[in-house]
């Protein structure tokens, strides 16, 4: 498996005069958990907010607040952060950074550091909504956007000043995604378009109730980020609206059978890739009521299923890899072979659904990989997340 996307990444942190702050210490700590080495780059304004010491104890690193401050081999440090920079993370940005970038000044270690990079630049907002919406910053924004600068946010909602509006800087985990969007433009899947699908289908019987199952979407929303981190072009046909759309991924939503296989085939047409993670109705009820059914507690309600159209086994475009997924209850890898058999599969991934830690709803997953060629491979215990990228190292062998 590929080492982890953020894995040794130089990750630049420029940190800003804004009650934001806090949140650009829980993203450091983010990063340093997914192995990235954080510089953070702090404006004098900024330690109005934070500290040093509270970045320094998170990266294990020393932090920048002076622009003629000197590392301990002598080297101009703005300068060498800027050129060992993967990503620079300007979060919080307030107006006036925005503004001085903007201009190209270069009067604190922040800006400095911004002016001397090559690396790819996110900037998130952060400031009183009148400030944003001011002619001013949007003119300073659009002129960073001409320049291949990514502005994330802000949001809206309640801010500082007790008001609301449009000012509010975006949460640590969407700018993580961000981060791992940009650095994934490098990966071995980019040029690649890989569909995914994701969660349970429900066939409605009437407008309150429908047919379903336990599926929570999480392995096919893994399996998305993943190849998102890889620079696939990435689709995700999802039945889910609990899990936060993985940034940089088109998410389709669907909810039956039948608007998931419209969708998938609109997709696949030129796809290099289908990965089939979600859990497809195998019946529907064979008319849909208009009004909602009344229950009347003497009488037993019968309804009459009919099966689903088999969406894996039913798309065929030359050269289309196709994985499927098998959730099973009992004979996990006979059953999977079947199923890898009977839909023409590049290989399968089958999990038992009654291990406590595999299955609907868990984070991790046991999965068994069966190929075409009688191929087995064992995987333990693993996140989904994981699981995706060994998936897609099976991918991306076939695709060369």
């Amino acid at each position: 498996m590929m080492p982890g996307l953020i894995e040794n990444k130089y990750i630049s942190l420029g940190v800003s005069g804004s009650i934001a702050c806090h949140k650009s210490v829980d993203l450091a700590s983010k990063l340093v958990q997914d192995g990235a080495l954080v510089d953070v780059i702090l404006t004098q304004s900024a330690l109005n907010f934070v500290t040093p010491i509270a970045f320094e104890a998170i990266t294990h690193r020393p932090v920048t607040t002076g622009l003629f401050d000197r590392p301990s081999d002598s080297t101009i440090n703005h300068v060498s952060i800027a050129e060992r920079s993967d990503v620079i993370v300007l979060a919080p940005a307030t107006a006036n950074t925005i503004a001085k970038i903007s201009l190209g000044l270069a009067d604190d270690p922040l800006t400095t550091t911004v002016l001397a990079a090559n690396a790819p630049v996110i900037v998130c907002p952060a400031m009183d909504g009148h400030m944003y919406e001011n002619p001013a910053t949007q003119e300073n924004l659009n002129r960073l956007v001409s320049r291949g600068y990514t502005i994330v946010g802000p949001l809206d909602g309640y801010l500082a000043s007790g008001q609301s509006g449009k000012g509010r800087m975006i949460e640590p985990s969407n700018i993580l995604g961000h981060i791992r969007y940009l650095l994934g433009q490098k990966g071995d899947l980019v040029g690649r378009k890989i569909v995914v699908s994701a969660g349970g289908t429900k066939e409605p019987i009437d407008p309150v109730r429908f047919i379903g199952n336990r599926s929570s979407g999480k392995m096919g929303y893994a399996v998305a980020s993943a190849a998102r981190d890889r620079g696939a072009e990435t689709v995700l046909v999802s039945t889910s609206n609990s899990l936060s759309d993985p940034v940089g991924v088109k998410v389709i939503k669907v909810e039956n059978a039948s608007s998931m296989k419209q969708e998938i085939e609109k997709e696949c047409h030129d796809a290099n890739v289908l990965i089939m993670a979600a859990a497809v109705a195998d019946w529907r009820p064979n008319s849909f009521h208009d009004q909602k059914l009344k229950k009347n507690s003497d009488e037993n309600m019968d309804m009459q299923l009919v099966p689903t159209e088999d969406i894996l086994e039913g798309i065929e475009f030359d050269g289309l890899v196709k994985v499927g997924f098998a959730a099973e209850s009992e004979n996990l890898e006979s059953n999977a072979r079947i199923k890898l058999d009977k839909k023409n599969l590049d290989f399968i991934a089958a999990n038992d659904i009654l291990s406590d830690d595999s299955g609907f709803g868990t984070d991790t997953n046991r999965i068994v990989i069966l190929d075409r060629n009688g191929g087995v491979e064992r995987l333990g215990c693993l996140s989904k997340y994981d699981v995706g990228c060994h998936i897609l190292d099976r991918v991306a062998l076939i695709l060369k």
